[in-house]
Parts: structure tokens; sequence; C-alpha cells
């Protein structure tokens, strides 16, 4: 018989090569839990979005007592860019639609916190991650014009667009919750860029 056609998984290719680690992980600092419990859902180095206002991914592994706040900076201000409260009803992979628009070139860090202490900030538990918005190149952009929704996601990730096939794949799993397909196409991404932990609540 035969065999199934199994479908591409995005291959995501980092714009930079050997470029810094930018992403910071959050974990519980109880000595008798080290699971990672606050994580934003970012390359490790800085990742590029096409988007004005793109939508931010970040995950929490079980409600937190404490608030959480949503932060963007950039190497220029001193203040931070953004400064607000968000909400995780309920655990598991997050989205935040970014409303403050990035400018092309600017390299921006967000950053997800829990508030342990008001008073003492250093106490947060942090998780954070870099990104950069640049324009579509000319051939790109006319292959997602002519692409699938299947498609769109491969082509986002093999020219290092990270935030972008990101989302095209939340897109669909938001769209078609019971297309495991989907899913397991953003666990294999999740994977490449070491984010296992959070992978493994994609697949059943």
């Amino acid at each position: 018989p035969p065999r199934p056609v199994v479908p591409p998984t995005p291959l995501y290719k980092p714009p930079l090569l050997g470029a810094p680690a930018t992403r910071v992980g959050g974990a519980s600092r109880g000595d008798a839990d080290r699971a990672v419990v606050l994580s934003v859902l970012a390359p490790e180095s800085t990742g590029l979005t096409s988007h004005a206002r793109p939508t931010l991914y970040w995950y929490v592994a079980k409600r937190l007592a404490e608030p959480l706040e949503f932060t963007l900076n950039d190497e220029h201000s001193i203040k931070p860019l953004v400064e607000m409260q968000v909400n995780a009803n309920q655990p598991g992979i997050q989205a935040l639609p970014l409303t403050y628009p990035l400018k092309p070139g600017v390299e921006y860090q967000w950053v997800i916190a829990a508030v342990v202490d008001p008073g003492q900030r250093a106490s947060d538990l942090i998780a954070s991650g870099t990104i950069r918005r640049v324009d579509l190149p000319a051939t790109l952009a006319a292959q997602l014009n002519r692409a699938s929704p299947s498609a769109r996601p491969l082509l986002y990730a093999e020219q290092g667009f990270w935030y972008d096939a990101l989302a095209a794949l939340s897109e669909q799993i938001e769209a078609n919750p019971d297309d495991s397909h989907w899913r397991e196409q953003r666990a294999a991404l999740l994977e490449q860029v070491g984010l296992h932990a959070i992978a493994r609540q994609d697949r059943p």
C-alpha cells in the first residue's frame, strides 16, 4: 500500500548564524520544582518579523499567584516603550498582539515578568526575547502571495522570519483546533530553538 504523505516541517534558519543568545528563560525558584514555568516563544538570538504590530507568544505552565507584566524596550529608550499587565486565564501558550508599532531595523527586547515583590523587582521571575522588524524580500513576498496556508509557515521559517512563522501556525491552530497537524508543526518549530518542554504541550 502507498505510504502516507508526511507534510514537510518548517525549518527555521536563523538570519544571523552565530549571533549572541538574547533569550532569557524563566524557571521556578523552588528547590522542589525546577520546571520551566514562564517562557517566551522566541529563538535564542534575535528573531525577525515583517509586521509593524506582530503577535508575540509566551508560555506559562500554571496559573501564578503573582501579577504578570509585559514590557517592551529598545536600546535607546531609558523608560519602557510599553509597560502593562497581562493575564493568563489558563496555563499554556498565550498570545499577545502588540499595539506599539515596531520601527524597521530596530532591535527590541520584550519581557514577561511575574512580579513576586513589587518593592524588590530583582526577585521577578523573568522571561525575555528580542525581535527586529525588517521588510520582506520581494521574492518572498511574491511566494507568500501565491502560497497556501500550509506553505506560508514553511516560507517564513526558511527565510528567518521566526515570529511570522510562529504566528501563521498559531492562527491555524486557533482556526482548526481539532486538526493535530498544525500543533505538530508548531511543536517541531519550537524544538528547533530548544523549547522542548513547551513543544510537548502541542503533542498528545
